[in-house]
């Protein structure tokens, strides 16, 4: 039976200098106003102080407390971002913070929702000129949808996707390009696609356009060479072939592992779990992605830019995605380690860095939103409510 069949009864991109031009010229008040008085997405900050001496958690309430005290020093540096900008940076920290609501029933962000989603109704929408923000946009609210029930929240999610839909183009034969401005075909975007069309599907009774547009996407990612016989993913094509000198980038796998397990639940295409796994494993099992058994990027991580510090958490946030659907004790012994190294060599105080296993250097917004994901997949829900 074919996947179409099924589902009818889940770049980076090292910023290039035209985008970073471009969005300068967007966002530029808001960017230096904000990052004067915030650090808001700065990376190259030396570090100030050492370590602290609290001891590292080891249990799901240690957990809590340290996902507890991440995400109230992201608040505190970020949320005015939330309502500021559209860049994909604050969608996902604001992902990160509904996620650490949602496992460990805290309500007490609730409010940057909601001043997000009236800042942006009253500048008009959340759209820009990149398709891969959209993307993130789109996650996030049917992230808060489902911690609140908010309906409008689910509206401006199915806004924003179709908005992103008139990103795909005929070019290498289908897709959605980077941008409005940018005909390049790149993982994460199209990855960010796949995922929020299923789950837009499975929040929709009766759809069968959502379910449609994911069928179509997986059938020309699946054929575009960007998933390699190495089992990772590279960053994108290259004149309609796969650029296979591009980085593996940690949330282009992540990214991929999510949307293939909904993927999976959406079609009931078990295979589709087999190949998320192989991605896990190619990053789990790569001396250059895991060395040690603690993730990083495939750049030195002072010179990585402002987007690549938030990857890992992408990545574990997925991964935690697979582990739940599939079990698996070296998917946990692997999100359990990491976040034990972000607590006890990647942080001073509240604050994080961007090298998880140390030392504690170059301290930014996505960092600190990174290291809330990888804590927050070791909070214990505890039994369902009576």
């Amino acid at each position: 039976m074919s996947l179409s069949e099924r589902a009818a009864g889940n770049s980076h991109r090292r910023r290039r200098t035209g985008r970073a031009t471009g969005r300068i010229i967007i966002v530029i008040g808001a960017i230096f106003a904000l990052s004067a008085g915030h650090g808001l997405f700065t990376t190259h900050r030396p570090a100030t102080a050492a370590v602290s001496a609290r001891p590292q958690p080891s249990t799901p309430s240690g957990f809590t407390a340290a996902a507890a005290a991440a995400v109230a020093n992201l608040h505190r540096r970020a949320a005015v971002a939330y309502t500021t900008t559209h860049l994909w940076q604050a969608a996902s920290a604001l992902g990160a913070t509904i996620d650490f609501m949602q496992a460990s029933g805290s309500r007490a962000y609730l409010s940057d929702l909601s001043s997000t989603y009236l800042a942006h109704q009253i500048t008009g929408h959340f759209t820009d000129y990149y398709y891969d923000d959209e993307g993130w946009w789109v996650l996030t609210w049917i992230k808060a949808y489902e911690l609140t029930g908010n309906p409008a929240y689910l509206g401006q999610a199915k806004s924003i996707f179709a908005a992103m839909t008139r990103g795909w183009t005929r070019t290498c034969g289908g897709g959605i390009r980077w941008g409005r401005h940018r005909p390049y075909k790149n993982a994460i975007t199209n990855e960010e696609f796949l995922r929020d069309a299923i789950l837009l599907h499975e929040l929709t009774p009766g759809d069968t356009a959502y379910a449609t547009w994911a069928i179509r996407e997986w059938n020309w990612f699946s054929a575009s060479g960007m998933l390699t016989s190495s089992h990772l993913v590279i960053d994108g094509l290259a004149q309609c072939q796969p650029n296979l000198s591009s980085p593996t980038w940690t949330y282009n796998q992540g990214m991929l592992i999510g949307a293939l397990v909904s993927l999976a639940g959406m079609t009931g295409q078990t295979s589709l779990l087999t190949t998320a796994g192989q991605v896990a494993h190619a990053v789990m099992d790569s001396p250059a992605l895991s060395p040690r058994g603690i993730l990083r990027e495939p750049c030195n991580p002072l010179s990585c830019g402002r987007d690549a510090p938030m990857f890992k958490g992408i990545f574990m946030e997925n991964l935690k995605l697979l582990y739940d659907r599939v079990g698996g004790a070296g998917y946990q012994a692997y999100l359990r380690r990491n976040a034990i190294a972000v607590w006890a060599r990647d942080r001073s105080g509240n604050t994080f860095g961007v090298s998880w296993n140390g030392p504690f250097e170059s301290p930014s917004i996505t960092a600190q939103a990174s290291a809330l994901d990888v804590l927050t997949t070791q909070i214990d829900p505890g039994p369902p409510a009576p």
